[in-house]
């Protein structure tokens, strides 16, 4: 491979592309100055403006949001894997039907394994523009939001209306709902009996690593995060790792899976036999499956990453313990 080849499979983080209408909360006050970011797979966006890096899924989608203080997210439920973890900013998030079950904040480095079937938002509680990084399980992320019934209301008054074909309609823009589509439909207070809301210990207990704990742990053998005997023992189609100087493989290395390599602190110089290249915070590497490569710290300091790799396991749901 080609260090040309192998930059198409690189995602810089400076070169990520915003769209500020993914979403069916794109107009609705305090959720309007969201940036929603493709960067492997379709993702679950609801707008044809979102740009996608690349295409090919590994068996699962990366993204990202950034967002500015006190924007949130709306609550919406998956059926597949949403993982999130924080590479900038101070974040809390919140679950429930009203958002009210439970709630936490999570600091930089962070990550969160959040339960399917359940009601979930988020918002940048720090001082400056915030990013998180997410992993959304299966190929067709797209096929498995649902969002609680308040939001869609909220979004009708402003202008934007969901079909039932999973697209947005801005009525600010003169669209509307073609013939032969209807709009989303509420969920009924039947169906939503059926969303769980687990309260704040079972979540924490079972569903976050915090940053410092991880690198604690990563200090001479890579810490298995999310997968068998990992420290959320959940097989969402994917297992997630975190290595640190310490716990990165002495010599080069291949896989036979796909290797998504997620910087959050520090520059790591990825080698092999043609090239080398250098990852920043916030770069995404997709390494094809079989090459062989080394990965090291390119400097001395703080260094870590996440490193997520694609499994026969289905894509979802969790279970809530």
């Amino acid at each position: 491979m080609t260090p040309e080849e192998m930059e198409t499979r690189i995602v810089r983080y400076g070169d990520l592309k915003p769209c500020r209408t993914a979403f069916i909360d794109a107009h609705t006050p305090g959720s309007d100055q969201k940036e929603n970011f493709t960067i492997i797979g379709g993702g679950v966006s609801e707008s044809p403006d979102q740009h996608v890096h690349i295409k090919e899924t590994p068996g699962f989608n990366i993204g990202a949001a950034g967002q500015p203080p006190k924007c949130r997210n709306s609550l919406h439920s998956h059926t597949t894997a949403e993982v999130f973890y924080v590479l900038k900013g101070r974040w809390r998030f919140f679950w429930g039907r009203w958002g009210k079950a439970g709630e936490m904040v999570l600091e930089e480095g962070d990550i969160f394994n959040i339960p399917t079937g359940i009601f979930r938002g988020f918002e940048n509680i720090g001082t400056d523009y915030g990013m998180i990084m997410a992993i959304l399980g299966g190929d067709d992320a797209g096929g498995g939001v649902t969002w609680a019934p308040q939001v869609i209301e909220d979004a009708a008054d402003h202008g934007l209306v969901l079909g039932e074909n999973g697209v947005l309609y801005d009525t600010k823009k003169g669209q509307s709902l073609p013939a032969d589509v209807n709009p989303m439909p509420l969920l009924s207070e039947e169906e939503l009996k059926a969303f769980p809301e687990p309260g704040n210990d079972a979540v924490v207990r079972d569903y976050v690593a915090r940053y410092w704990d991880m690198m604690a742990l990563a200090a001479g053998n890579p810490c298995k995060v999310i997968g068998e005997n990992a420290l959320l023992k959940d097989k969402p189609g994917f297992e997630v790792e975190f290595l640190t100087r310490g716990s990165i493989p002495d010599t080069a290395y291949k896989l036979n899976c796909h290797e998504i390599l997620m910087v959050m602190r520090g520059h790591w110089k990825l080698s092999w036999t043609g090239g080398e290249k250098v990852l920043a915070p916030g770069d995404t590497c997709a390494v094809p499956p079989e090459l062989e490569h080394r990965l090291e710290p390119s400097m001395s300091g703080e260094a870590s990453l996440f490193r997520v790799m694609n499994t026969a396991d289905p894509a979802g749901p969790t279970w809530i313990g």
